[in-house]
């Protein structure tokens, strides 16, 4: 007999409903305390099921209510604590202290930092900064450099002038009641005649005067103009007895073409100007006073004891207290073309002697004397013109031999 597999039909569910339905529902004692009510409760859930899967296609479906959620807040992104800089260490300036006076525009600002860097150990030197950064030779409406560099003289009473100034000039310049273009023969001469004013005015006091050339710029035309305006200062500065320092390439390539990162003061790659091609970066204003430290402390005779430490003798050659040789923590530069400012003529100050007596070799008659030794023959300093020789035949030079009709075995 087979077993009755055919499905419930309408009617056998509903019997099946009402039976779970009637073990759904409280006893009667139950009443409707904790117990009943969770009774109730689980019945419920149970008849609630099984209704669904009698009767799948009557019932409707409820939709899941939308769950609220709370906005998150954007992630803070950790950043890295900025690199602070070496604090320099400074001392106390003297009462006697030179006083170096710094004009000029925006550079010569950055210039004064830098040699405030450079001499913030030595007591003796106190660098005065008095620029004015958008003021030019042109302007003079805005601030007038020759009419008030006597004042500034005054109040500072300086023992140097430093003079760095041009990179505001290439704009149209009142002559008179016209306005020249810039670089034209009128401009020109104009600036030429402010330029010398200026020198004038503090070479008239008595007063060392040096004047920095201008740099490179970003755009060639700047640039062009600023190679026009250093020839000029180079000019009159030098007739008026002053000292023209040029820096230009010291922010150039090999090429001679503007570079924004190159070698520092130490010869190590350093971001020296701005992203704007004009401004400069405290590596680049720390280059800009190594320039000047030699012929300020040449000018001030800043030879004795508390002048900066790039101006200071070779560590080493002086022996410490105990007579052994100072521990050597730091090589100063040495520029390569100034080997002849030092009393020396070498390195480390060695004085080459000539040596005495009879010159003996080739080498010490030629060195001395300017005599050559005698050339020979075939040699690679043969030079001598000589009448070539006649060449002889062999066959002529040497004898034939006698010959007899006798034949030898």
């Amino acid at each position: 007999m087979k077993a009755f597999t055919a499905p419930l039909g309408h009617f056998g569910r509903i019997v099946c409903a009402g039976l779970l339905l009637a073990l759904a529902m409280p006893s009667p004692g139950g009443g409707f305390g904790p117990a009943g009510a969770h009774a109730q409760e689980s019945g419920e859930r149970r008849g609630g099921g099984l209704l669904r899967f009698l009767f799948p296609r009557g019932e409707k479906q409820d939709r899941a209510a939308p769950v609220e959620t709370k906005p998150r807040r954007p992630a803070q992104r950790r950043t890295a604590p900025a690199a602070q800089q070496p604090a320099v260490p400074t001392v106390a300036k003297a009462e006697d202290a030179r006083r170096v006076l710094v004009i000029g525009d925006f550079l010569a600002g950055g210039l004064a930092d830098g040699l405030a860097s450079a001499y913030a150990e030595n007591a003796n030197v106190l660098v005065v900064g008095r620029s004015n950064g958008s003021s030019g030779l042109v302007r003079d409406d805005h601030y007038d450099w020759p009419g008030n560099i006597a004042s500034v003289i005054e109040a500072e009473n300086p023992a140097a002038v430093i003079v760095m100034i041009g990179s505001n000039d290439r704009q149209q310049m009142r002559v008179g009641d016209t306005r020249e273009a810039p670089r034209s023969d009128a401009w020109t001469a104009e600036y030429e005649r402010r330029a010398t004013a200026l020198v004038k005015a503090i070479r008239d006091r008595n007063l060392p005067l040096l004047w920095i050339g201008n740099l490179p710029f970003k755009s060639s035309a700047m640039s062009s103009d600023m190679i026009a305006f250093n020839d000029i200062y180079r000019r009159i500065v030098t007739d008026a007895g002053g000292e023209f320092i040029d820096v230009w390439d010291g922010f150039v390539d090999e090429s001679g073409s503007f570079v924004a990162k190159g070698p520092d003061m130490n010869g190590q790659p350093a971001q020296l100007r701005a992203e704007d091609g004009i401004n400069v970066t405290r590596a680049g204003r720390r280059k800009m006073a190594f320039y000047v430290e030699k012929p300020l402390a040449r000018l001030l005779d800043l030879r004795d004891a508390g002048r900066p430490d790039s101006l200071a003798p070779e560590p080493g050659l002086v022996p410490g207290p105990d007579g052994a040789p100072a521990e050597i923590d730091r090589t100063p530069p040495l520029a390569i073309d100034d080997l002849g400012a030092e009393a020396g003529s070498g390195l480390l100050g060695a004085v080459v002697a000539p040596p005495n007596g009879e010159a003996k070799t080739p080498a010490e008659k030629l060195a001395r004397e300017g005599i050559a030794p005698e050339t020979r023959p075939g040699r690679a300093d043969d030079f001598v013109a000589r009448r070539p020789e006649a060449v002889v035949p062999a066959a002529a030079a040497a004898p034939a031999p006698e010959t007899t009709g006798a034949l030898t075995r």
